[in-house]
């Protein structure tokens, strides 16, 4: 692949890292095989807000070179910049962001460009729907009272007449739509004339499926029975589901099928999109897993940051537990939470018997990062985070839900404690002054030993294996996608530092008929996880090291694993290659 090639990523996720497809982007362009191959990134996304200064338009380690929005308006861009913004009615950011592996050292200094799209003019808008709905079916008029879809609407001519005024839009610019958020301007780049674009459609989910699963009470136990069944029978989602055109993101999603190639980002998500349609069974589909850090580390690396966490308790809580658990995920229903402590009470009974002693550090949030102050002040005036209290700056509504079930399990166990730390940032700084002061958030994955993530629905789940290469023993749910890579390298599923909960597993699945099978629902769910959460506790209870050298085991056995699952591993063996496909916009439609 030449190094000439411009790759135009669009998403939501363009100044900051909210949630997987951040954690992608950081990834890739602090990548080596990436980076050789591409010779220019371009990031792309709307202009959320118009307040703060110049200096936080980028966010951190950003640089703006252009801002009309600011009044920064530099001679090199200006002409063709200005032209835009009056024929559009939109403001432009634009500069740089540079990316940095810290254990690395390699970084990067990707474009950015942002457009502010509230004030655009409806003329060109009201074409380029006219133009959606002929050539791809696409139903504005549906949705554009929706404003998530409309700002993405809005972007898209704009976005494709910004990279032509910068030079970056010829045969060798892919533009690859993260999620639904970016389909409307790779449908675009599809309609472009003068440009023959390949065009990418990213799935980091597929945004019908997860509302599915998240919303029938027999969640991802009843959801993949069905759509294995589904697919035995010819059925898609509209048919099984009923029609889903009301929901603005399916419509998008849906629209994936025009692009060139789809990036999957995990098997069971090639599965979902297979489900969405029936063209998408003859669709170019691959699977471009997510990468891991792969980082070596020794005994005493690990000891000194299971050191810290273990003061931490100790300053939290009195005891210095025996076992680290830890489980870092976003505040969403489809993170499954509740299954963390359905293994744990079963640890617990057999921890009393041992006399041994655990923690579990629930790091997870629904809300920004709450300013260091705030933090100081929980602490002192009720001991947060072991203790919270409903409302800002602590509790939001989900958060306080979540607490309730804490509550609940601290009441009931005696030798397991959970700890729900609500805030970014895993440092003194940020947590108060309990906190070790050399503690950072590294040290919570080098310090566990089992990091939970038991999912209803997770198309790949990055989080689930970052303590991996640290020896980290990874519990996470059949239906997440890292579970397809972990096989792809190792050739099996039977791994020390990892463990499988299938909470999917039916007796007589193959011989049920689809209508029986979409009426499992809670009562069948909860007898299945509570057979199987039993089964990943003893599981969990023989695998954790015994003694120094099963800990120096564990941690040659991840970091060998994760070497051949970093981002430089899967960006040349999966992703690169789905870059090259040649463009076919004039298939037909």
């Amino acid at each position: 692949m030449a190094n000439g090639m411009t790759v135009v990523h669009v998403t939501h996720e363009t100044i900051g890292k909210i949630g997987g497809i951040g954690a992608v982007l950081q990834g890739l362009f602090t990548c080596k095989s990436y980076l050789d191959a591409v010779g220019r990134s371009i990031i792309v996304g709307p202009l959320f807000t118009t307040e703060g200064s110049v200096l936080d338009r980028l966010g951190e380690n950003g640089e703006v070179l252009y801002s009309s929005v600011d009044g920064l308006i530099a001679p090199g861009y200006a002409p063709a910049f200005r032209k835009l913004e009056s024929y559009y009615n939109v403001g432009i950011v634009y500069g740089r962001r540079t990316f940095v592996n810290e254990h690395t050292g390699i970084k990067s200094s990707p474009e950015v460009l942002l457009i502010d799209v509230r004030s655009i003019g409806n003329g060109a808008i009201n074409e380029f729907k006219r133009r959606l709905f002929e050539e791809f079916g696409i139903r504005s008029h549906l949705y554009e009272h929706i404003w998530e879809y409309e700002q993405y609407i809005r972007l898209a001519p704009v976005a494709i007449a910004l990279l032509k005024a910068l030079g970056a839009a010829n045969d060798s610019t892919a533009v690859i739509s993260h999620e639904f958020m970016g389909m409307p301007t790779a449908l675009a780049a599809i309609l472009e004339p003068c440009c023959d674009f390949r065009t990418v459609f990213y799935a980091h989910e597929v945004a019908t499926m997860r509302r599915i699963v998240e919303e029938y009470p027999g969640k991802d136990t009843m959801f993949y029975n069905v759509i294995k069944r589904a697919h035995q029978d010819g059925l898609y989602v509209n048919e099984v589901f009923g029609d889903q055109s009301s929901y603005f993101k399916h419509a998008l999603v849906e629209a994936s099928k025009y692009c060139d190639v789809i990036c999957a980002v995990g098997d069971y998500v090639v599965d979902e999109l297979r489900f969405l349609a029936p063209e998408f069974e003859t669709a170019d589909i691959n699977i471009v897993y997510n990468g891991i850090p792969a980082h070596r580390i020794s005994v005493a690396d690990k000891f000194a940051s299971k050191a810290k966490l273990q003061l931490y308790c100790e300053n939290l809580l009195g005891y210095k537990p025996d076992f680290i658990f830890t489980h870092v995920t976003r505040l969403v229903r489809s993170k499954g939470l509740w299954r963390d402590m359905r293994v744990l009470y079963t640890i617990e009974k057999e921890f009393r018997a041992q006399g041994k002693t655990a923690v579990l550090f629930l790091l997870s949030t629904e809300v920004m990062q709450r300013p260091s102050q705030d933090a100081y002040n929980m602490e002192s005036s009720y001991n947060w985070p072991v203790a919270h209290r409903e409302g800002w700056p602590d509790l939001s509504g989900g958060e306080a839900n979540l607490y309730t079930q804490v509550q609940e399990f601290n009441a009931r166990s005696r030798n397991i404690k959970i700890i729900f730390i609500n805030q970014f940032g895993f440092r003194r700084r940020n947590c108060g002054k309990r906190t070790p002061e050399d503690m950072e958030f590294l040290d919570i994955r080098k310090g566990t030993d089992v990091e939970f993530g038991q999912s209803i629905y997770e198309p790949f789940g990055i989080a689930q294996l970052e303590p991996l290469t640290f020896g980290g023993i990874c519990v996470f749910s059949s239906i997440c996608g890292c579970g397809g890579l972990l096989r792809d390298v190792s050739g099996s599923e039977d791994v020390k530092n990892a463990i499988v909960a299938d909470y999917t597993r039916l007796a007589d699945s193959d011989r049920a008929d689809i209508e029986d099978l979409l009426q499992i629902g809670e009562s069948v769910r909860d007898r299945i996880e509570a057979n199987e959460s039993e089964r990943v506790a003893r599981e969990i209870i023989a695998r954790l090291p015994k003694n120094e050298s099963e800990i120096e085991s564990m941690i040659q056995t991840g970091y060998e694993l994760a070497k051949n699952m970093s981002w430089d591993v899967v960006a040349k063996k999966y992703l690169l290659g789905s870059l090259q496909t040649e463009p076919h916009k004039l298939r037909a439609r």
